[in-house]
């Protein structure tokens, strides 16, 4: 099991010879404006929003922002599917009265899938989805392919 959270990862590290800098979960940001956005975009696009609630603090949410990089066939399906919204919890602004709106964290990162309405479908601990120091990439697909919108046949 890993802990709730963790020291500071490094900003940037190297992956091979390909700079990775972490997806940023920025404190000043208004999570209501942000998912009131990403409703309007899931909307017009046909796609669900997933919360990613994390912070710059968090090591495995860095692991997982590297892990899609890593994976672009993941990342593809992702992006196909799902408006990616990174919502911050941490020291400097913890999100209570957002996050109060969804069921408890155990650990971070955690996903809350909603559908483009913003209706919550689906909560997840990450840790299910962790394998060494990443994540299993059939237990990560199987987590997005589950949780996609279903496509209208054409």
């Amino acid at each position: 099991t890993r802990p709730a959270k963790s020291s500071h990862p490094p900003s940037v590290t190297t992956l091979g010879k390909i700079p990775f800098v972490p997806q940023t979960s920025d404190p000043k940001r208004d999570p209501n404006a942000d998912l009131a956005a990403a409703v309007t975009k899931a909307t017009a696009a046909g796609k669900y929003i997933i919360l990613d609630v994390g912070g710059e603090w968090c090591v495995w949410c860095v692991y997982m922002d590297r892990y899609f990089m890593e994976n672009p066939a993941l990342e593809k399906l992702r992006e196909d599917n799902f408006v990616w919204l990174k919502i911050n919890m941490g020291p400097e602004n913890e999100n209570k009265a957002f996050l109060s709106a969804y069921p408890e964290a155990n650990g971070y990162p955690h996903l809350y899938v909603l559908d483009a309405a913003g209706k919550l479908l689906q909560s997840q601990d990450t840790s299910a989805l962790e394998e060494g120091k990443g994540y299993n990439l059939i237990k990560f697909t199987e987590f997005l392919r589950t949780w996609s919108p279903k496509k209208e046949a054409r």
